[in-house]
């Protein structure tokens, strides 16, 4: 008797497939917290992979992030960024910069905070 094959998850050759053979985006770096938005809901999805449909659909009732995209579909970066790079591509979806932004910092503060700690 032969044991029970162990289910796992897509693998190698199930993102093989997922990027269509692809190992690098087309065009467009998508940073880790670069916040993707869907452009036009009701924009044709006939000719898109199911991958694709899944990542529209967490982005329809808002932005998320890349990162937050690639946890709730369980992909590596690699492979979600050559699909954010087809639904770009497609005038599927759009990002708005990154979300965390850093302000110039104030020397002036920064000197007086670092006096305050070494008065601890």
């Amino acid at each position: 008797m032969t044991a029970p094959r162990r289910r796992r998850g897509p693998g190698l050759v199930g993102l093989h497939v997922v990027t269509g053979g692809r190992s690098a985006p087309s065009r467009n770096h998508f940073d880790p917290m670069t916040r993707v938005l869907v452009t036009s809901p009701g924009l044709e999805r006939a000719d898109l992979a199911p991958e694709h449909h899944s990542v529209l659909d967490l982005c329809l009732p808002g932005a998320l992030s890349v990162a937050e995209i690639g946890a709730h579909l369980g992909l590596p970066l690699s492979v979600l960024r050559i699909l954010l790079a087809d639904l770009m591509a497609g005038g599927h979806i759009t990002t708005n910069g990154t979300i965390f932004s850093t302000p110039r910092s104030d020397r002036k503060l920064l000197e007086d905070v670092l006096a305050g700690l070494h008065k601890l």
